[in-house]
């Protein structure tokens, strides 16, 4: 996908006006490992926010076979470009739910964009999917916005040799001679780019059991090395509660590939590392912060639009920083104050707060994102910074987030005026300073 425009809301990342929201995906799915073979059905079920006289849905390559509509026969349809478009039989009304069923398959793959693959991708002896932007639209047609979140049922029917890991709760597991058919449920809202299929030679195992179940997926030669990974991710989950209020899942699950990875990535309720982040050294500790981290922020807490990513990404930064203070390395500030230093050398070129596409995922906002939380509890103090991040979390659970929405809860929790802060670190080009450290224990 190209894109042209200088702002990732004015990009085709942000499809919001489609003029329905999806409330279920049903998703049944046939897979050959060997061969890359998929075979599908999706039955999407949305709800009319005006009148309708067709619907459209991102679908990639695959090859779309029936279309029905309520069950019926739509006027016609087109599938061309990535967008499969329907021209209705009988117009639907606003209010209105309809369930739009997609027959389809072929030989899925990633897709490819300014952020490199991403969606489904064959591995040495498996499947991952991980979407994060865009990608969902490569195995399943979906209304591929952010802001649009749904509840999900995946079922994936695949060779018995393989494991089958997908979002939210495993509710049946059913042998077919040589394979086996899992279903999986989430029932709290999901946004389709953080629906995941992960198909490999995994063995499971438990880290915790409560208060949070924590369970992991790897191979059975990594089991070791990846406990010893691990070890501290219960502690980190303890931490984070601390920090930002309740976990907003019914459990965690980790994925680790037999395959190397560039970086891990997060799903909702799951996240996905390469054998090279969990080798036993416990050297990318940080990461496994990083992606626990964007349960809260990112998963439960989703942007409506991609050009405020900092929400995820400068949050879940800003916990890394707070994991290696809780875990007796540097403290957060001092993780600023490095982290301040290295951004200085480098160009500061584009806003935070409004990146245009190829600066989504640009470290620089990594890093600024955090200095922007660092710089706030700084300003405000240690119990009303951690008081708005609670409240943050609490008040918008399982739901579409913006940066203004974040400023009037901070400003609305202090006596302090904030727009300056937000706007010099989200607003302007230029680095602004770190406000005065208020206390030795940040």
């Amino acid at each position: 996908m190209t894109h042209t425009s200088t702002s990732a809301s004015g990009t085709e990342l942000d499809r919001h006006d489609v003029g329905f929201t999806v409330s279920h995906y049903d998703l049944t799915l046939d897979y050959r490992v060997a061969t890359n073979r998929l075979d599908a059905v999706a039955v999407v079920t949305a709800n009319a926010t005006e009148d309708l006289a067709g619907i459209s849905l991102e679908l990639a390559s695959l090859k779309v076979t029936e279309v029905l509509v309520n069950g019926r026969r739509p006027a016609r349809w087109r599938h061309q470009r990535g967008l499969m478009t329907v021209r209705l039989a009988a117009p639907l009304r606003a209010h209105e739910e309809f369930a739009v069923t997609v027959r389809y398959g072929g030989k899925p793959g990633p897709l490819l964009g300014p952020w490199g693959d991403v969606g489904w991708e064959e591995l040495a002896d498996g499947v991952l999917v991980a979407g994060q932007p865009d990608g969902a639209a490569s195995w399943f047609p979906c209304h591929n916005s952010p802001a649009d979140k749904a509840a999900f049922r995946i079922t994936v029917t695949a060779e018995s040799l393989y494991t089958v890991v997908c979002n939210g709760r495993l509710v049946s597991r059913t042998a077919l001679s040589a394979r086996e058919r899992w279903v999986y449920e989430m029932a709290q809202p999901m946004s389709p780019y953080l629906a995941t299929v992960q198909v490999g030679r995994y063995e499971s195992f438990e880290l915790a059991s409560g208060p949070i179940r924590q369970v992991v997926f790897a191979p059975p030669k990594l089991r070791h090395a990846v406990m010893d990974d691990l070890a501290r991710q219960p502690q980190m989950m303890d931490v984070f509660r601390d920090a930002f209020g309740p976990y907003p899942f019914v459990d965690y699950t980790v994925v680790v590939t037999d395959d190397v990875l560039e970086i891990p990535v997060e799903a909702q309720g799951l996240s996905v590392f390469g054998a090279n982040h969990l080798d036993g050294t416990q050297t990318w500790e940080r990461l496994v912060a990083h992606e626990l981290a964007h349960q809260w922020f990112g998963n439960s807490l989703t942007v409506a639009s991609w050009n405020e990513i900092w929400l995820h990404e400068g949050f879940a930064c800003y916990a890394e920083w707070l994991w290696s203070h809780a875990s007796g390395g540097e403290t957060a500030h001092q993780q600023a104050v490095a982290a301040y230093a290295r951004l200085a050398e480098l160009p500061q070129d584009f806003l935070i707060g409004d990146p245009d596409a190829d600066h989504m995922f640009d470290d620089r906002l990594y890093k600024r994102g955090a200095l922007a939380l660092h710089s706030l509890r700084l300003t405000v103090g240690e119990e009303p910074f951690f008081a708005v991040m609670r409240a943050w979390a609490a008040e918008n659970r399982h739901g579409t987030v913006s940066t203004q929405g974040f400023i009037d809860t901070a400003q609305r929790m202090t006596s302090t005026t904030l727009g300056g802060l937000f706007a010099a670190w989200l607003e302007t080009e230029e680095l602004p300073p770190l406000p005065s450290r208020f206390a030795e224990h940040t």
